[in-house]
């Protein structure tokens, strides 16, 4: 049988840093929220858990990598919220945030979750920062805990 290298959902002992855009701050407020206590419910000590704010989605990635160099965290996760308007602004935006937050965790192999809501409307954002359809925070922090101890599962052999 084949070794299970997936060691569950069990945060004690990890470090995590959560990063977040003020920009749409009603919506990444939820999504921080979100993020921390379900960090919290699943083990995570509130003394491991940093939280940065950064001015908008497009500022991300270089906090979370950042943090990710800094050695000090086994996971980061990255919150923000691109509403789309009438102008291709929403297009850059999303497009450099996800390509900039996927090269984090690719060129530090810190796990790094992409938590950036691109909507087409405030309702949709709403819906998914603890509306209707749940909190894209709290599912960025069980994915963060799900692959800090894969990465750790692997590194240990």
């Amino acid at each position: 049988m084949p070794q299970e290298l997936n060691a569950g959902l069990d945060g004690a002992g990890l470090r995590v840093a959560v990063v977040a855009a003020r920009f749409n701050h009603v919506i990444t407020k939820n999504l921080m929220e979100g993020a921390v206590a379900t960090l919290t419910r699943y083990g995570v000590r509130d003394g491991d858990i940093a939280t940065a704010w950064v001015p908008g989605s497009f500022e991300l990635p270089v906090a979370a990598k950042t943090l990710a160099q800094s050695g000090q965290y086994d996971a980061v996760i990255c919150l923000g919220a691109v509403i789309r308007g009438e102008t291709s602004h929403y297009d850059m935006v999303c497009n450099q945030a996800s390509a900039g937050i996927a090269a984090v965790g690719r060129e530090t192999g810190v796990p790094t979750m992409f938590g950036v809501l691109t909507t087409e409307n405030m309702e949709q954002a709403i819906n998914r920062s603890g509306g209707k359809v749940g909190n894209l925070g709290a599912d960025c922090a069980v994915g963060a805990i799900e692959c800090a101890r894969l990465v750790q599962a692997i590194k240990t052999g």
